[in-house]
């Protein structure tokens, strides 16, 4: 692994460990990890893999269902949370540190291999694809759970885009996980989609549009890296506007009774 390489993970690492993304987990996100859970259909003693698990929100529930399941993720602070989580739901599964796009696990070694937006934040597209289809076992499930580029976070991206620094070399947006047509063509023959479906997730926590970006700009690693990165440049000022202007034209609600609705792409299909 080059020095490059090495550099930007360990940015990614500290991305995410920035903000409070446990919190934010806790405060809207928690419905998404049983829904891929009930969508990959996990069985007891089925073996799972849970790549870039962050606090646990889809390895935690599959460990209810008595599946043997281990969770991986490049942030250790997302693991140790995720650890604590799974002792207060009384439930015990395997925390591994580990990159998306070179995972430490033998081949075709787990029966379920899932993500529920995570895996999607791997920089490099192709590679991450590569290592889900690796370890998961012929006949095995695949099972992703992605924000979608025409939905509310594809949006948030875009906005912040002008902020942020220059991506890296070979990276490519983690919304267009959530694209139909990227996802066929990242995993080709390789696996066979018989679940491939957009829902929405309703989030209704925030009493003002601007409640919902101030909690993003407290407590989501990406956000908080952008906003630093317009600060750096005397831009703070236009990034906050622009995000008060995003939040406030996606809310559905009212002024004062905010909803959202956050668009993902569900797939789940057999490994060949």
């Amino acid at each position: 692994m080059t020095k490059l390489t090495l550099d930007l993970k360990a940015r990614h690492r500290a991305m995410w460990a920035s903000g409070d993304y446990p919190g934010m987990v806790e405060t809207f996100l928690l419905p998404l990890g049983p829904r891929l859970v009930e969508a990959c259909e996990i069985a007891p003693e089925q073996v799972v893999l849970d790549v870039a698990a962050g606090t646990g929100n889809a390895s935690i529930p599959a460990a209810h269902r008595r599946a043997y399941v281990t969770a991986s993720d490049l942030t250790p602070e997302l693991l140790e949370a995720g650890s604590k989580r799974a002792e207060e739901h009384g439930v015990h599964l395997e925390w591994v540190q580990a990159d998306a796009e070179s995972l430490p696990f033998e081949t075709r070694s787990f029966d379920v291999v899932m993500s529920a937006i995570g895996v999607m934040f791997a920089p490099h597209h192709q590679e991450a694809a590569d290592e889900l289809v690796r370890v998961c076992d012929t006949g095995g499930k695949i099972g992703l759970l992605s924000w979608t580029p025409e939905g509310l976070v594809g949006g948030l991206f875009r906005v912040m885009s002008p902020f942020a620094p220059p991506p890296p070399g070979g990276a490519k947006p983690a919304p267009l996980w959530g694209d139909e047509e990227h996802v066929r063509e990242l995993f080709g023959d390789r696996v066979e989609w018989h679940t491939m479906e957009r829902h929405t997730l309703e989030v209704t926590a925030f009493i003002e549009p601007n409640d919902f970006a101030e909690h993003f700009k407290a407590q989501y690693g990406p956000t908080i890296g952008v906003r630093a990165n317009a600060e750096r440049h005397g831009r703070a000022a236009h990034f906050d506007a622009a995000l008060a202007n995003f939040f406030e034209d996606w809310n559905l609600g009212t002024p004062t009774e905010a909803r959202f609705e956050l668009e993902y792409l569900l797939s789940v299909g057999t490994r060949l």
